[in-house]
């Protein structure tokens, strides 16, 4: 990411990005997007904050230069993020048709099987990521790991382009980083990070109103779900854990994003180096998807390799298929090793 942005209520006029190669990833995605009329814009799979907002403001970026846009996700938006400017024009699918498209963006995905949609092969791909375990699947790829969300790739991009960020377009990447960063709490959080939420606001996103609909509107059964795992949580070797089974989502009525942020409260505890929440999958074989997480140096993100998935330093994720038993084994252990590790290592706070 550019540092620092300097910003106004024109973007397009005053930002000055820093000197670099003569064609740099970002100008190549803006170059390509000049090129090209028909796009498909998409993010992973059980989408989040960052992946619905960007998705949004990718869209919107592209609608108002004129191109044909369809946004799709592969899962349901979560319901706290229903009310985003724009929501309404994403479609949920599994499967796309490449034919009508010159391009895909793909954000923040380490490969197309992470997006849940069928059909994008052979399609011309422009990969925006900001995890450090991405990896350059595409036609194009621009991967940042200094970016604290891939909200801050999208609003470089419609800068480049020369497009004026809106109002709506200014509240989609408000939540995306929000709710990337935890809140401005995570490790990645930066001065770059406070300089952009400010120009966002300055840009009309109301950051009250996005705090009420993302952090103070969710479901009741959400609470108790939060309730159930919170009274298994287990501490040993500075690594706190809990987890979430089907039969706890059908009591509650609840449903798989109502667990989202549980993790987030284990690693709070004092004490504890790591956390590690993991949910039962619904269908297929059995597994868990699990959510891992570090307030040392400890990379988790190492740990969700291993395990066969990524992420960043401090959150990252990994899905596991096997009984309960052998589940947990699997992911304390690498756990522990990891700690071992960068104890050795001298990194461990």
């Amino acid at each position: 990411m550019a540092s620092p942005l300097r910003y106004s209520n024109d973007m397009s006029q005053d930002f000055d990005p820093q000197p670099g190669p003569a064609e740099t990833p970002l100008q190549q995605i803006a170059e390509e997007i000049r090129q090209h009329g028909r796009f498909l814009v998409t993010s992973h799979a059980r989408p989040d904050g960052d992946a619905v907002g960007s998705t949004l403001a990718m869209g919107s970026i592209l609608h108002r230069l004129g191109k044909e846009v369809d946004m799709v996700l592969a899962d349901p938006v979560p319901q706290v993020y229903r009310t985003l400017p724009g929501i309404a024009r994403i479609r949920q699918a599994r499967q796309v048709d490449a034919s009508a498209y010159d391009a895909a963006i793909i954000l923040e995905c380490d490969g197309t099987l992470r997006t849940g949609l069928t059909g994008l092969d052979g399609m011309r791909l422009l990969n925006i990521d900001h995890h450090l375990t991405g990896i350059h699947f595409g036609t194009l790829n621009w991967i940042d790991p200094e970016a604290s969300a891939v909200a801050a790739m999208v609003f470089e991009v419609a800068i480049a382009l020369g497009v004026d960020v809106t109002p709506a377009i200014a509240t989609c990447l408000y939540t995306a980083l929000m709710t990337d960063t935890g809140s401005f709490t995570y490790p990645g959080t930066s001065a770059d990070t406070f300089t952009l939420a400010h120009a966002l606001i300055d840009l009309g996103a109301k950051a009250d109103s996005v705090a009420r609909d993302v952090l103070y509107s969710v479901p009741a059964c959400r609470i108790q779900l939060l309730g159930r795992a919170l009274s298994r949580i287990r501490i040993e070797q500075g690594v706190a854990w809990s987890w979430i089974t089907q039969d706890d989502l059908a009591e509650f009525k609840a449903t798989d994003e109502d667990s989202e942020g549980t993790v987030n409260y284990l690693i709070s505890i004092a004490g504890v180096e790591a956390a590690v929440f993991l949910r039962e999958t619904n269908g297929g074989p059995v597994g868990f998807r699990t959510s891992l997480r570090s307030k040392s140096s400890v990379d988790v993100s190492a740990v969700a390799s291993r395990l066969g998935g990524g992420g960043h330093r401090n959150a990252a994720g990994c899905t596991l298929e096997g009984s309960f038993d052998a589940s947990v084994a699997r992911v304390l252990t690498a756990m522990y090793e990891e700690i071992e590790r960068a104890a050795a290592a001298g990194t461990v706070c």
